[in-house]
């Protein structure tokens, strides 16, 4: 198993590293990661509030037999049979219990849509903040490019700008300062 493990390990340093050299791949792996999670939220927003739904037409049901033997109850008692008032009676009570329990369990299901309903939220939030992030990180990487061939051809013409330093200095803080950022989301997106 040590081969295996350290395989392993060397390549996802191997991995740590490239996408450090390469943070616009960095973003488009987080943002895979948002939409997945976002997907799996949506799915269980649906599934919760089709088991929210069931639940409810279950209550319903079971307010519709409390009822009928509520009636039962006071058409016994009317009759003076009491022993039917008596066993009607017990089986209301037995139905007003089973409805106390899924009225509390249909209540745990809204919490629960609403729990998850605030986490897609945040998700939402936080794949157009990275979104945002790399739109960022292109137009760098595009002016970087440009400054690029910019230089590349001020090379065959043998001019020099003294602005030059600065671009470059430029450049490499925003890409440290976006790099850092990344950084700074995706340990709040650990949290």
């Amino acid at each position: 198993m040590g081969l295996f493990d350290d395989l392993s390990r060397f390549l996802e340093n191997r991995l740590e590293e490239f996408l450090r050299n390469n943070p616009h791949l960095e973003l488009e792996a987080l943002l895979e990661q948002l939409r997945e999670q976002e997907e799996d939220t949506l799915k269980l927003i649906a599934d919760l509030q089709l088991q929210e739904k069931r639940s409810q037409e279950e209550i319903l049901s079971t307010a519709q037999e409390i009822q009928r033997w509520h009636i039962r109850v006071q058409k016994a008692k009317n009759a003076n049979r009491e022993d039917l008032a008596s066993a009607a009676g017990e089986r209301e009570a037995a139905l007003l219990r089973e409805g106390n329990q899924r009225w509390g369990h249909m209540q745990g299901l809204k919490e629960r849509i609403n729990q998850s309903q605030e986490l897609l939220h945040k998700i939402q939030q936080r794949r157009q903040e990275v979104q945002a992030k790399a739109a960022e990180a292109q137009t760098a990487r595009d002016n970087a490019q440009t400054q690029q061939r910019f230089e590349t051809s001020g090379w065959s013409n043998k001019t020099s700008s003294s602005s030059s330093g600065f671009d470059d200095l430029e450049e490499q803080f925003r890409s440290w300062e976006t790099q850092d950022e990344l950084e700074q989301m995706k340990r709040n997106l650990g949290k």
